[in-house]
């Protein structure tokens, strides 16, 4: 029931809601404030007050900023965001499908699974960059006693952006992949795959038109983080990519040689990506719910 107009508050209201406020200024004041200060004006520094309002610095972001190559930067982490994204969904629904069965062993692999969650992310990410490392070691090794002279030195590193790195994301979005998709098949009503089953559906069938937009929401929601939680992922790829940086690396390196607003800019824009992210994803979510409670 609403609060009649006029009504007296509950003696704690007003002080939750003060600490609610607060709470949400920390959450949101910083990205608030990067995001105003970005739109300086040519004057315009790294603190307030706030001189001048154009788009001066994102023309200066498009521009460059020194040697650092942004746009390629920002090419890989949508390149690398987007196919964690498509192996943290394929796998975590393949995942959530196996797990509906008793599996042997399964208690331990999923422990091992989400163990990389309680794991400080530079140990990970140290870690696999070692072991692409050893492997490198390995190959040049064979390569040698092959007498593979112009295979040798053409080989650089196993590390790179779709290899060493696609793996240190991997371990970061496929727990929360695993976790969303075991919730998900906890309260699934397995009724329905019976009914289909019983109308004379395969498997394949049963699965493609009755489980899948049943889950669809949810896969969204997976593919979203999959892509946000890839998209500014600094630790565990500091050690794991390779010879090239992606977005989060460079903006990290960049807090110490850029004194302009525009690294604000680039911030913005970063951010912008997140948000139009989540957006596709909830408007998708919302659209597959409405389909699979539309009546036939």
């Amino acid at each position: 029931m609403q609060t009649p107009i006029g009504a007296q508050r509950a003696p704690g209201f007003w002080p939750l809601a003060i600490v609610f406020a607060l709470f949400v200024l920390f959450l949101y004041g910083p990205m608030i404030t990067i995001v105003v200060l970005s739109f300086q004006g040519p004057e315009g520094g790294l603190t307030f007050p706030l001189r001048g309002l154009s788009l001066h610095w994102f023309y200066k972001l498009a521009e460059g900023l020194g040697t650092v190559d942004i746009g390629a930067a920002f090419r890989r982490s949508l390149a690398l965001g987007a196919v964690v994204m498509a192996f943290t969904v394929v796998l975590s629904v393949l995942a959530g499908l196996a797990f509906r069965k008793k599996l042997k062993g399964g208690n331990t692999l999923f422990f091992v699974t989400v163990a990389s969650l309680i794991m400080p992310s530079i140990i990970i990410s140290l870690g696999i960059g070692l072991q692409f490392r050893l492997l490198d070691t390995g190959i040049k090794g064979v390569l040698t006693a092959m007498d593979a002279t112009t295979l040798l030195e053409g080989y650089g590193t196993a590390l790179g952006l779709f290899s060493s790195a696609l793996g240190a994301h991997l371990t970061w979005t496929l727990p929360f992949g695993l976790l969303i998709m075991f919730a998900v098949f906890n309260r699934f009503n397995p009724a329905y795959e019976e009914a289909a089953r019983d109308l004379g559906a395969t498997p394949w069938q049963t699965f493609r038109f009755v489980v899948l937009p049943l889950i669809g929401p949810s896969i969204v929601g997976i593919g979203m983080f999959g892509f946000t939680l890839s998209w500014d992922e600094i630790a565990r790829t500091s050690q794991a990519i390779g010879d090239v940086n992606t977005l989060p690396l460079e903006l990290q390196g960049l807090t110490s040689t850029v004194t302009t607003p525009s690294i604000y800019a680039l911030g913005t824009v970063t951010t912008v990506v997140s948000l139009l992210v989540m957006a596709i994803a909830l408007g998708a979510a919302a659209l597959l719910r409405r389909r699979a409670v539309r009546p036939m």
